[in-house]
């Protein structure tokens, strides 16, 4: 991690009018610059850079921040590669981290890796546009799909001649390991010969070829389309260290800047599509690389814009994929983004639209797209007949894992009311049956990308429930992960002072059907060691008779007892300061702190965007993301009190999950004092949670 320290000074050193500057074109205005927005197309400049408070603000589309996210935002880099081109602009060493010689010397070595076989694409890509300059059949392949020399150009479109070693022509070795490694020479596996003997031949002959570059504009990989009739009609490259088709979008590099002036992305299918679409105006069209739309790539395109057209064929293969769109945008779905879906009739894909029938009829036609909430709602009730209260009962059942992936937030909220009119039923009625669930992940998805995927459990969390024949009591009421019930080696449960009701449930539950004598419902939290005596006092003896001569010397006295931060002030505490915890939460954690009650679940989901577009940062970054987003008062007052430079603790790791295990007990004596104040409590249920409370206090 780069200290934070170095992260102030770096900014203090830059002038973020020069490093804005070399992109924008700006003008001096009072004691302000302004220019063009590099973000949205604009007219007028309402971009503006303050050399006093080094940042920068866009008054039209509200993007803002310092130096390092201007990089972020504008290159599409993440935190560390900003930090370091910002760095080498300002002549400074950026500090080593934390990690070991060996950690670090195997990230160069991979780095280095990596910049040779983008290396080797790159040049594998100046031969294809060479050979396609001298091939008349490709040429005119390419402008009997209307395209011309320049928009050619733009995309770096090539050609791969019709034999078996053209690549041959291009690099002095044709044995050379890394064209195999990366998928540009195919290597014969037949064991019973040696590599030197095994044929190689080229993996691309005789098609128009288009590279594939991430978002720095490296070549990455490359798709080749046959110019006659042949099988595969489209051939991607392999995966390798460099090229992964679930996490890039064709065409990602070149719309960037069409994105930021249009407003918005448009997802297709093929590679022509975006091309042809980019030949009529329509710059900001990417495309998936012959596999389904990811949750990756979702989460990358709202790394450039807050809005998202998907566009499909209306047959049934093109809803079928917009079914899979929609479940894999869903977890990134708010009020404050805008994601629609646009079916073009069957007979057409988006390169024959528009070539057909004009730029201004596609753009009619994005116009008209479908927002999110009624392809939901279109997609659950689809063969389902709503007049039958069996069509609706299947209905919800289908709706309900969609619904679930959804953030919590208003979007959520309303499509619970809108599916509770449509299936005829009352808003509360659905809520509660909802409610308490845990939401199953929807169909398909996949591991969020901001962080790894959560390791196995190590071991099954207890059973927690009484034998029963009905069924649906043999499970636990609440999905804990096994983590839960781990040992936190040095440190306690007991070592962080929490009140049983802290996370606001109930004190322990009675059994239902059992009064509490008077004062029960008074329990107040008292430090360890202490004892509040009938007198109202802290005092120790016998019969009342205490020492009160200690008692005066206590400044103390008879002020009231200052309660321990509740559990979940702490876990946001902990995750402002220590960013790095993000990385062990898994689902059903990241679950339980989304559900935190008001300003908590709502600074919640704030850090978590952040994160996910811009990694585990210091405290010192984090810091100015909060004071820009005008959060930093609503963070001090979630995290129970002043927010400054955390000191080093070995320890963070293990008390995060003892809070962490405070928030589950918290969550279970809530639904269980719930159950014991019910007219008809179900015993079996309220026996099951206890179980599960006593276990996870005991673990």
């Amino acid at each position: 991690m780069i200290p934070p320290g170095f992260i102030q000074d770096l900014l203090a050193r830059v002038d973020i009018v020069d490093i804005v500057g070399r992109h924008v074109d700006l003008k001096k205005a009072g004691i302000n610059h302004k220019g063009l927005c590099p973000f949205h197309g604009e007219k007028s400049p309402s971009f503006t850079v303050s050399p006093s408070r080094q940042t920068y603000h866009c008054f039209g589309c509200g993007q803002h921040g310092n130096a390092v996210g201007f990089l972020m935002e504008h290159l599409g880099i993440g935190f560390i590669d900003a930090v370091k081109d910002l760095a080498q602009q300002a002549g400074m060493q950026v500090p080593e981290d934390d990690r070991s010689p060996q950690d670090r010397e195997r990230e160069k070595a991979q780095k280095q890796r990596q910049a040779t076989l983008t290396e080797v694409l790159a040049k594998a890509g100046q031969h294809y546009r060479q050979q396609l300059k001298g091939n008349p059949r490709a040429i005119e392949y390419l402008k009997g799909r209307g395209l011309t020399g320049q928009i050619a150009l733009q995309f770096g479109l090539g050609y791969a001649p019709d034999g078996w070693r053209s690549l041959a022509n291009a690099f002095p070795s044709y044995d050379d390991p890394l064209l195999v490694e990366t998928g540009m020479v195919i290597l014969q596996d037949d064991p019973g010969k040696s590599e030197a003997e095994q044929r190689r031949y080229d993996r691309f002959r005789d098609r128009v070829m288009f590279p594939i570059r991430n978002v720095l504009g490296e070549v990455i990989g490359f798709g080749g389309r046959v110019l006659d009739k042949g099988e595969p009609k489209y051939l991607n490259s392999p995966e390798t260290p460099v090229f992964h088709k679930g996490r890039e979008l064709y065409g990602l590099y070149e719309a960037r800047p069409q994105m930021r002036r249009r407003g918005y992305a448009l997802v297709v299918e093929g590679y022509m599509d975006v091309v042809a679409l980019a030949q009529h105006g329509f710059g900001n069209a990417v495309a998936t690389l012959g596999t389904a739309c990811t949750a990756e790539h979702v989460q990358k395109l709202f790394r450039f814009t807050e809005s998202v057209v998907f566009s499909f064929d209306g047959d049934a293969a093109g809803r079928r994929a917009a079914g899979r769109a929609l479940e894999a945008a869903l977890p990134h779905a708010n009020e404050t983004r805008t994601i629609k879906f646009l079916f073009l009739p069957t007979e057409h894909d988006p390169d024959s639209y528009v070539r057909e029938l004009g730029a201004d009829a596609f753009e009619r036609c994005v116009e008209g797209a479908v927002p999110l909430s009624r392809q939901l709602m279109e997609t659950a009730a689809d063969g389902c007949d709503l007049g039958t209260p069996e069509g609706r009962a299947k209905m919800l059942s289908v709706a309900k894992p969609l619904w679930a992936a959804l953030p919590d937030g208003l979007l959520k909220r309303q499509l619970l009311g809108e599916l509770a009119r449509r299936a005829q039923l009352p808003d509360a009625e659905l809520q509660v049956l909802w409610a308490n669930a845990q939401p199953p992940a929807a169909p398909g998805s996949r591991p969020r990308a901001d962080r790894p995927a959560p390791a196995p459990a190590p071991r099954a969390a207890p059973r927690t429930s009484a034998p029963s024949s009905d069924g649906p009591h043999d499970e636990p009421y609440f999905d804990i992960p096994a983590s839960a019930y781990g040992d936190e080696a040095h440190v306690g449960a007991d070592d962080i002072h929490i009140p049983p009701d802290a996370y606001g449930a109930a004190p322990s539950p009675q059994p239902p059907g059992q009064g509490q004598s008077q004062g029960q419902g008074e329990r107040k939290w008292v430090p360890k060691g202490e004892y509040k005596g009938k007198g109202g006092g802290n005092w120790s003896g016998k019969g009342g008779k205490g020492d009160w001569r200690k008692r005066d010397q206590d400044p103390t006295i008879g002020m009231p007892l200052e309660l321990p931060p509740a559990p979940m002030n702490l876990a946001v505490r902990m995750l402002v300061l220590h960013s790095e915890l993000w990385q062990q939460i898994g689902e059903q954690d990241l679950q339980l702190l989304h559900e935190l009650p008001g300003e908590h679940g709502q600074l919640i989901a704030w850090l978590e965007r952040s994160l996910v577009d811009n990694g585990p940062a210091p405290w010192a970054v984090l810091q100015i993301a909060l004071q820009e987003a005008d959060l930093m008062d609503l963070a001090q007052r979630v995290s129970g009190g002043p927010l400054t430079a955390p000191p080093p603790d070995e320890h963070v790791e293990v008390e995060f999950r003892v809070v962490m295990r405070k928030l589950w007990v918290g969550k279970l004596r809530a639904e269980a004092d719930r159950i014991a104040r019910s007219p008809q409590p179900d015993m079996v249920r309220f026996q099951a949670l206890l179980r599960q409370i006593r276990d996870l206090e005991a673990a």
